[in-house]
């Protein structure tokens, strides 16, 4: 029965025991599961939330109007008058007779006017209007890849920060195992005191690399954070497997890559757009060398009696002939003083001062004008990828450099370290071997992720940048 107990008790603790690590493993998922931005998220969100990019939005949305603008100018317009009037005094009468009274007049009127033909300027505005909308496109697009490549900086200085604190974390767990290791060979008497001092005072250093790596990445996280606009508490950003970066170019050359973003970056696109509006320009000003045929129409009426008069007026005029006068507001108003009016008006320009002619000449050198700046654009783009295959080439070099240091001074560290243990090496000498591996390990990650980023900013001029 006391074995019955003992076995039940002890079923029960191990019971327990599993629903306490249960519920301990569950709010370890709870406290940790933070969300982790992946790269294709931060992007999204920067080009939600930032503000240069839906301040072109709107003027996108301005340039919409000017294109419905322009497109009302081939209608005509239209509009209406109403005037009431009260006369006091001699005035003429429906009857032609003038008399004093008070008499009340009301008249309507509606008017409309439109362009028949005006040098093509109606359609040249519309078509200039709708080029405004592509061009404010490419000016969006420009934002976008200005933003774009920010956040990818900012993504990989992240990742860069963390590798940076991991091996910094790393070389403080060693050295806090060498100052066991010291503690224990100064006990035994085999090294001084200083030896152990210096132990001591390289984990510190360690401790205080491990803060500062720490304070990097909360100042990387943060940058990124204030690009996103989200808050910081929290933030973090999902790994990217960047691992050993190819040792090939992406691209054997740079005219590869200025073929393809030839076709594709917006700064060309709205450089060409701008050639176009220079032409529309031009037709503009030739437009005033034509003649300008417009039309107008038009509807009147009005209503006039003496107050207190009836809707009938009878009598004889002055050659004693009788006569009866309608005088209600509806027969005034839609059949005795009803009238229409339609008109054509032709401008034919002659001489106004060669102002037509310096314009043209204007416009035309401003349409010069936008091609230079094409052929500028297009030369600031060649230089600026001729710049980036060189930086990539570079950083190629300069990380396979990194890498074989960095597996130079393994292989001293890992000799130097058997020395230090069979007591052939002073902790001093050690503790060099160890700096410059912690300083050729710093010195490849750095160089690994500088080629990784400017990689991607060929990719991205090639448009072959894939956001993960």
């Amino acid at each position: 029965m006391i074995y019955d107990d003992n076995y039940t008790n002890q079923k029960q603790y191990v019971l327990k025991t599993k629903l306490i690590l249960f519920v301990a493993f569950l709010l370890s998922v709870a406290t940790f599961s933070q969300k982790k931005w992946t790269l294709r998220e931060c992007v999204d969100q920067a080009l939600e939330k930032n503000i240069t990019i839906q301040q072109n939005k709107l003027s996108l949305e301005l340039a919409k109007k000017d294109v419905a603008i322009a497109k009302g100018n081939f209608l005509p317009s239209l509009g209406g008058n109403m005037n009431n009037s009260m006369n006091f005094g001699l005035t003429t009468g429906v009857d032609n007779t003038r008399s004093s009274a008070e008499r009340y007049v009301l008249s309507f009127g509606l008017n409309g006017s439109g362009t028949i033909f005006n040098g093509f300027r109606n359609t040249n505005t519309y078509r200039q209007a709708q080029l405004g909308v592509e061009s404010s496109l490419e000016d969006l697009k420009v934002i976008e890849n200005d933003i774009t490549l920010r956040i990818v900086n900012g993504y990989l200085n992240i990742l860069f920060a963390k590798e940076n604190l991991n091996a910094a974390r790393i070389q403080y767990e060693i050295s806090k195992k060498q100052i066991q290791a010291a503690e224990s060979r100064f006990k035994s008497g085999v090294i001084p005191k200083g030896d152990l001092l210096n132990a001591q005072s390289t984990a510190a250093t360690d401790q205080q690399n491990v803060i500062t790596q720490e304070n990097a990445l909360d100042l990387a996280l943060l940058n990124l954070a204030q690009l996103l606009q989200v808050p910081v508490e929290g933030f973090d950003v999902a790994s990217i497997n960047v691992g050993t970066p190819s040792a090939n170019l992406f691209y054997k050359n740079s005219s590869l890559v200025y073929d393809k973003s030839l076709k594709r970056m917006p700064e060309i696109a709205r450089a060409k757009l701008g050639i176009k509006n220079a032409d529309f320009n031009v037709d503009l000003a030739k437009g005033a060398f034509l003649p300008t045929l417009t039309y107008s129409f038009g509807a009147s009426t009005f209503y006039n009696t003496v107050l207190g008069q009836p809707d009938y007026i009878s009598g004889v005029n002055n050659n004693g002939v009788p006569f009866e006068i309608d005088n209600r507001i509806s027969k005034q108003l839609f059949e005795n003083n009803l009238n229409y009016q339609i008109g054509l008006s032709l401008n034919i320009p002659i001489f106004n001062r060669f102002q037509t002619k310096n314009r043209v000449a204007q416009s035309i050198i401003n349409k010069d004008i936008s091609e230079t700046r094409l052929e500028n654009q297009k030369l600031t783009l060649k230089q600026t990828i001729e710049q980036a295959f060189l930086d990539v080439k570079t950083a190629l070099k300069t990380f396979e450099a990194a890498k074989i240091s960095l597996d130079a001074q393994k292989e001293a560290f890992k000799n130097a370290q058997e020395r230090y243990n069979y007591g052939a090496m002073t902790l001093f000498d050690f503790d060099l071997v160890r700096t410059r591996l912690v300083n050729a390990e710093a010195a490849m990650i750095r160089a690994k992720y500088d080629y990784v980023f400017k990689t991607k900013v060929l990719q991205f001029y090639s448009g072959d940048l894939v956001l993960e």
